[in-house]
């Protein structure tokens, strides 16, 4: 391969680098940014031979140009050093693309969709271990999809599990799964896919080069999607029974007298399901398909099923104070995540929203609010956006707080007067405003919470 370029010195672009490297390629990370944080990861990849330039764009020109580009996920495919380099036949492809090409030999399971990926991924994942296959997840959840690369050098495994955001499909042109899984589809990511109609074929092009492909029949879009599908090994689920199958019952996975039913096999009672929320029943029944397409036994599903609590930052309750939950949904970054997430919570509830604010239609998500909510604490740039939506559609229950902690110290004081049996941190925005990803956020809010109930105690 030679002398490779990786652009974005993040978690994907250092796992990069570091299987490229060992397997002797001539390694350079660019970075445009520079930082204190930033020069200590330089210099400890110094160490290992890897050179990083930080404050830099990649440079192309005919004396040094590189044999191949590696573009971490948050780098926009269309920016124009990789167009010029596409144009000058540089071979350029993203960072899962390239674990893929170590770990081609070993199936995959990929997962993507707007909301309930990360779910359905973690889902899968503990079915398929508690079933004694070696796995790991990787991608948007777990490992960078390098470093899974990696070690699976000296450690191979039996099946990857690899959640798959739209900016990593779209730089992995080859990347096929033997089972592919399509949980959702709602506008989002368009200010860097631009339309609806891109977003659509990025999401579909994973799942054309699945072998096989589970999709949720129970939203709307996919379901009409599914009417004009003429795809083969089409696997479809509903929560709704299985009158709503789209496709041929045998392969279908459904909710029948409160069991779930998988290709016409009685699987486990739904009660042993721990999570709230009808998308979290939809999940399980993609992640079921999923291990029994994969080989995993009933009992090794109920056991998982009966186990499984959920995902960090998504409808997790931090804690209970003077018999109020505070629940942490900060993954819920669009309005169907955030509408979603307050349609699965008890009601009264104050909601905590706001942050980078997105494209896209909040009709759904205001009048869930409308029903559920008796506060909104609204934080970060979005703020007084919102705050014009709500008065708009005739909601005034709301307060601009700005931060975080403003906005739970306000709610623990509202909460009593209000009757709330909830707070919930359910944005319905990017973090970029204010943190780094949607994971510092919900951090920050757990450790404020904690801090409440130390000082109670």
């Amino acid at each position: 391969m030679g002398k490779v370029y990786i652009i974005g010195l993040g978690k994907s672009g250092i796992a990069a680098a570091k299987i490229l490297k060992k397997n002797h390629e001539e390694v350079t990370i660019y970075d445009s940014s520079n930082s204190p944080s930033l020069e200590i990861i330089k210099n400890d990849l110094a160490k290992e031979n890897i050179v990083v330039k930080l404050g830099e764009n990649l440079p192309l020109n005919n004396v040094q140009n590189p044999d191949l580009i590696v573009v971490s996920p948050g780098v926009p495919w269309d920016i124009p050093i990789l167009e010029e380099a596409r144009r000058k036949g540089i071979k350029t492809i993203g960072e899962m693309e390239l674990a893929w090409q170590y770990l081609s030999k070993t199936p995959w399971i990929g997962i993507t969709g707007t909301n309930g990926k990360t779910t359905t991924t973690a889902l899968v994942e503990a079915m398929l271990k508690m079933g004694g296959i070696k796995t790991s997840a990787c991608g948007n959840i777990g490992y960078a999809a390098c470093d899974l690369a990696l070690e699976s050098l000296d450690n191979p495994l039996e099946w990857v599990v690899a959640e798959i955001s739209s900016y990593q499909i779209e730089s992995s042109m080859d990347l096929s799964p033997r089972i592919g899984i399509w949980t959702t589809f709602t506008p989002d990511h368009l200010a860097r896919h631009k339309t609806l109609e891109n977003y659509h074929r990025i999401k579909a092009s994973l799942l054309q080069r699945s072998y096989l492909k589970i999709l949720n029949g129970d939203d709307p879009y996919l379901h009409n999607f599914g009417l004009d599908l003429d795809w083969k090994n089409v696997y479809w689920t509903s929560v709704r029974g299985k009158e709503y199958l789209l496709g041929d019952i045998e392969k279908g996975v459904y909710l029948e007298d409160s069991w779930i039913v998988a290709f016409k096999e009685l699987i486990a009672p739904v009660s042993l399901f721990k999570m709230v929320g009808k998308h979290n029943l939809q999940n399980l029944l993609m992640a079921t398909a999923a291990a029994r397409l994969a080989g995993v036994s009933k009992k090794a599903i109920a056991d998982t099923i009966s186990s499984f609590t959920g995902v960090p930052h998504r409808l997790e309750l931090i804690t209970n104070i003077d018999g109020v939950a505070y629940i942490n949904d900060s993954k819920a970054t669009n309005y169907d995540a955030a509408q979603v997430g307050l349609d699965s919570v008890a009601s009264p509830t104050i909601l905590i929203a706001g942050g980078e604010a997105k494209e896209g239609d909040d009709t759904a998500w205001i009048n869930t609010i409308k029903e559920k909510c008796v506060s909104v604490l609204l934080i970060g740039e979005a703020a007084s956006f919102f705050a014009e939506r709500f008065e708009a559609s005739g909601f005034g229950q709301y307060e601009i707080v700005e931060t975080m902690e403003n906005a739970v110290k306000r709610a623990r004081e509202l909460a009593s007067d209000l009757k709330a049996k909830v707070v919930l941190l359910s944005p319905a925005c990017a973090s970029f405003d204010q943190y780094q990803n949607f994971e510092q956020r919900g951090e920050n809010f757990r450790q404020i919470c904690y801090d409440l109930t130390q000082k109670d105690n």
